[in-house]
């Protein structure tokens, strides 16, 4: 499909602040009722109603529980951003700010301010996955599925995705990649269990379920990963009456540097290896194909 011109992927990359005159945090509070500035005004709360494309699914308790106390105190500050339903005159669609409006409702306030924007399907899905990746409010598995549903429903190519989101192609490569992983898999990263390091170093492997859940009894890095994915591999190997593949043996690290090997490993999603000789060392990050290798450049080159 015809992707959007320069200037409409400058708006949409910008996030919200463009769509609502980059108002600034303060702006909401000014009046009780009415039009509170930068083109916002208050409606009855019960007019807004949830966007069945958000490709937020999550919504911890804990946080709404936060959220609704620090509204009931000043109110909501930030605007709603939201569409008008076609064809219904008192009704809007949140493309933007719906924790803000469950927290509301869980506060007792019978109105918000909301700033109304004329979108059509594809770009109210733009703007919801954007404003999210930029607040990082999404775990992996809703932002690969949102990357998948531009994909699917409008024709979106990874490129496309990349230039509209704002990420690099392979980064949106390995995101969507996570939507192969079982159903096992899929919600230990969704609870928090598993890190988007995990679950990309996961992919490779012949039995992830099983590694997950060593991942997540153990706290396991992904270095740690790959080692006991080797002890899988060898004793498959045994059952099958195969010669194993050896092992390779790694020194033990101190507490420093292998908390150092984890970080990297996590940051990167991929087999981090540092080996010190003195004041000197060398560190090495594996990869397994052309788009982590072309990921692992643009972060080195700054780009």
């Amino acid at each position: 499909m015809a992707m959007a011109e320069d200037g409409g992927r400058s708006r949409l990359g910008r996030g919200l602040a463009a769509l609502i005159g980059d108002m600034g945090e303060d702006s909401g509070a000014a009046n009780d009722r009415g039009r509170i500035g930068g083109g916002a005004r208050k409606v009855p709360l019960a007019f807004l109603r949830a966007n069945p494309r958000n490709p937020r699914r999550t919504f911890a308790e804990g946080d709404l529980d936060d959220l609704a106390a620090s509204i009931r105190e000043r109110g909501i500050i930030q605007p709603i951003v939201v569409r008008q339903v076609a064809g219904e005159r008192e009704a809007y669609e949140i493309v933007a700010g719906e924790r803000r409006w469950r927290a509301g409702q869980r506060a007792g306030i019978h109105e918000v301010p909301i700033v109304v924007v004329e979108v059509d399907d594809r770009e109210a899905l733009e703007i919801a996955i954007i404003e999210n990746v930029q607040r990082a409010d999404l775990n992996p598995l809703e932002e690969a599925a949102g990357y998948q549903s531009l994909a699917d429903q409008f024709g979106y190519s990874q490129s496309d995705l990349a230039r509209v989101i704002g990420k690099s192609r392979s980064h949106v490569a390995n995101t969507m990649r996570l939507l192969r992983l079982p159903e096992t898999v899929k919600q230990f990263l969704a609870d928090g269990r598993l890190s988007a390091g995990h679950a990309r170093a996961l992919l490779t492997q012949d039995d992830p379920e099983t590694l997950a859940q060593a991942i997540v009894a153990q706290g396991m890095n992904v270095r740690a990963i790959e080692a006991l994915a080797q002890e899988l591999n060898v004793a498959k190997a045994e059952a099958a009456g195969k010669p194993p593949k050896k092992a390779k043996l790694h020194p033990a690290l101190d507490a420093d540097t292998a908390a150092l090997q984890r970080r990297l490993s996590d940051e990167l999603g991929l087999a981090v290896t540092l080996k010190h000789d003195g004041e000197a060392g060398e560190i090495r990050i594996r990869y397994s194909s052309l788009d982590q290798l072309d990921e692992v450049c643009r972060r080195l080159a700054g780009i």
